[in-house]
C-alpha cells in the first residue's frame, strides 16, 4: 500500500495517540468554571475545527469575556498534564514509523490540535525525530473538513499532494484529506466508532490499529 507513495501523514488525536477523550473532559471543566453545562451537539459542532477557531467558537457560543489568545492559554495549561503523563500512543506507532523511515519516505503531522501540544507528545514519546514536518490547522486559512492543511502538509514535506498516505480518525479529517487528492486510511478510535460506516465509504481502508495495517505491507 506504499507504492507510488512518497510521504506518510498523519492526524495526531485519535490517531497517533489516544486523546480524544481529554477534549470532553477539557471542555466540560471549562465550561463548569463558568457555571455552563456542556452542550449535548458541542462535540459534533467542533470536530475538524482548529484549536482557534474551536476557541472563537466558545467565545461566540458562550459570549465569553476572555480573548481567543486566553481561551487557547486556558485549554494548553489544562490539557500539558495529559499530553505529558497520560495519553498513550496507538498500538503499532513507533513500529509504523520505524518501517516508514526504512522506505526513505517523508513523515509529517496534520493536526486540528495546538503545536505546543503536539511537540509536547512528540518529546514525551520521544518520536520527534522521525517526523519531516508538523502543521496545524491554526497556520491555514480553513480547518478541516477544508483540505488546506493536508495542501500545506504536502508543500512543507516537498511532494505532490496524490504521492501521500494520510491516517485520519474522524470523518472531517478524512473528508479533508480526500479533498486535498491523498489517499486516506482510517484508524479506529473510542470516540468516532459511530461513524465507522461513514469513514469505510470515504477510505481505502479502515483499521482497528496499526499492527493490522503492519501486516498487510509486510505480507
Amino acid at each position: 500500500m506504499l507504492q507510488d507513495i512518497k510521504a506518510v501523514i498523519f492526524d495526531v488525536d485519535g490517531t497517533l495517540v489516544d486523546s480524544m477523550w481529554i477534549w470532553k473532559q477539557v471542555d466540560i471543566e471549562f465550561l463548569a468554571r463558568r457555571n455552563i453545562e456542556l452542550p449535548v451537539d458541542l462535540q459534533k459542532d467542533i470536530e475538524g475545527m482548529s484549536y482557534t477557531a474551536t476557541a472563537e467558537y466558545f467565545r461566540e457560543r458562550f459570549q465569553l469575556p476572555e480573548t481567543v489568545e486566553e481561551i487557547k492559554e486556558e485549554w494548553r495549561e489544562m490539557a500539558d498534564d495529559f499530553y505529558k503523563n497520560r495519553i498513550p500512543l496507538k498500538a503499532g506507532v513507533k513500529e509504523l514509523l520505524q518501517i516508514i523511515k526504512g522506505n526513505r519516505l517523508k513523515i509529517g503531522i496534520a493536526t486540528s490540535n495546538s503545536r505546543e501540544l503536539v511537540e509536547t507528545m512528540l518529546e514525551k514519546h520521544e518520536i520527534g525525530e522521525y517526523f519531516d514536518g508538523i502543521r496545524t490547522s491554526c497556520e491555514v486559512p480553513r480547518s478541516k473538513p477544508f483540505p488546506d492543511v493536508y495542501l500545506q502538509a504536502a508543500v512543507d514535506l516537498g511532494v505532490k499532494p496524490e504521492e501521500c498516505l494520510v491516517f485520519e480518525d474522524t470523518v472531517a479529517g478524512a473528508t479533508a484529506a480526500k479533498a486535498a487528492g491523498m489517499r486516506v486510511i482510517a484508524v479506529f478510535d473510542e470516540t468516532s466508532a459511530e461513524s465507522r460506516q461513514h469513514l469505510e465509504q470515504l477510505t481505502e481502508l479502515y483499521i482497528m490499529d496499526f499492527n493490522i495495517f503492519i501486516n498487510r505491507i509486510s505480507n
